[in-house]
């Protein structure tokens, strides 16, 4: 039986995680929540059937305690990582790792020092379709890559899910439009999963540029973008995301000089002369798709041998992702800072 913990319960998918800890109990419990707003600690600590602390550092010093969960405002992430890290607890982070560079790779290198288990909450990764286009291209069957794009919207925004009111707290998920305790707007919020998919796919990004801007006016920040990507490998890649779409009918598409795939309306498509049948029509025999991030986590403290996002590259995404806001400031291309 493995102890946890949530150092913050902001995030609008904590719900969803103390569910999932919940429905193992023979597996995992929940000791203790913490958060920067007591009343918001009460009400989760309530769900997870746990007691609240007025101190993060009393988690932090509980020896039984043998994971924390990190679902705090984003802008409290360096202090709650870099003290668990000092702790020697697990770590499993929602996602983004950080809004700046700076914070990100000073969490990276706190967490590689202690040796502890680290995953963060992209888990665009185990869809089917993402894997096998991985594959494709990791085996060549799509020859050189020289454009992919990605697209991860929905309409949150119009829908209105952050407003006060909506979710667990008074506050529901308003958090999560305050540059100041979020750092960046739907763009960089949606766009986080698909800039993940894009790295993982092609790998280092040598520059970036971008625009964002509002629609509704009903929040001070981003509610949506597009950016462009230069990868190292030569690739140019494009990102859109935000909170302002109805559909999201084209989420991936890659183009080599042996072959193209995409998505269309939830069918994956392919044409490869290197890939018996690939005539370009819908390609049908995908692999199994996998659990989600945070169960991706609980296994490996379980043990299992899993796959888990690095520290180095999470800090590299929040790196990108803080370029790409800058690009958009200044209306320029911007080199993405490094370890």
């Amino acid at each position: 039986m493995k102890t946890l913990a949530f150092l913050g319960i902001a995030h609008i998918h904590s719900p969803s995680f103390i569910k999932t800890v919940l429905e193992r109990p023979d597996q995992f419990t929940i000791k203790a929540v913490w958060d920067d707003q007591p009343a918001r600690a009460q009400v989760a600590a309530g769900h997870a059937n746990c007691s609240t602390v007025s101190d993060y550092r009393d988690i932090l010093g509980d020896d039984e305690i043998d994971a924390v969960i990190v679902c705090s405002e984003t802008a409290l992430h360096r202090e709650l990582v870099e003290g668990a890290a000092a702790a020697r607890k697990h770590l499993f982070v929602e996602k983004p790792l950080a809004i700046s560079a700076e914070d990100a790779y000073v969490m990276q290198r706190a967490i590689d020092a202690a040796g502890v288990l680290f995953h963060i909450g992209h888990f665009m990764r185990g869809y089917p379709v993402h894997r096998l286009i991985k594959r494709w291209i990791d085996d060549g069957t799509l020859g050189t890559i020289t454009r992919v794009r990605h697209c991860n919207v929905h309409h949150g925004a119009i829908g209105g899910w952050f407003d006060p009111g909506n979710g667990w707290y008074d506050e529901g998920w308003y958090w999560m439009t305050d540059m100041q305790r979020a750092g960046m707007g739907g763009f960089g919020d949606l766009g986080a999963h698909s800039l993940d998919i894009l790295m993982w796919l092609m790998g280092d990004v040598l520059s970036v540029t971008a625009q964002v801007d509002r629609l509704l006016g009903k929040y001070d920040c981003d509610e949506y973008g597009e950016g462009m990507l230069r990868f190292a490998n030569g690739a140019i890649g494009t990102l859109a995301a935000g909170w302002v779409d109805v559909l999201r009918p084209m989420p991936v598409l890659v183009s080599g000089t042996e072959g193209v795939a995409y998505v269309q309306n939830g069918k994956l498509f392919v044409k490869s002369d290197n890939l018996s049948g690939a005539d370009g029509g819908e390609w049908t025999d995908l692999p199994e798709s996998l659990p989600h991030a945070f169960d991706v986590f609980l296994n490996a403290l379980n043990g299992e041998d899993v796959a888990l996002i690095s520290a180095k590259e999470a800090a590299d995404r929040s790196a990108v992702m803080d370029a790409f806001y800058q690009a958009a400031a200044t209306n320029t291309w911007v080199q993405p800072k490094s370890a």
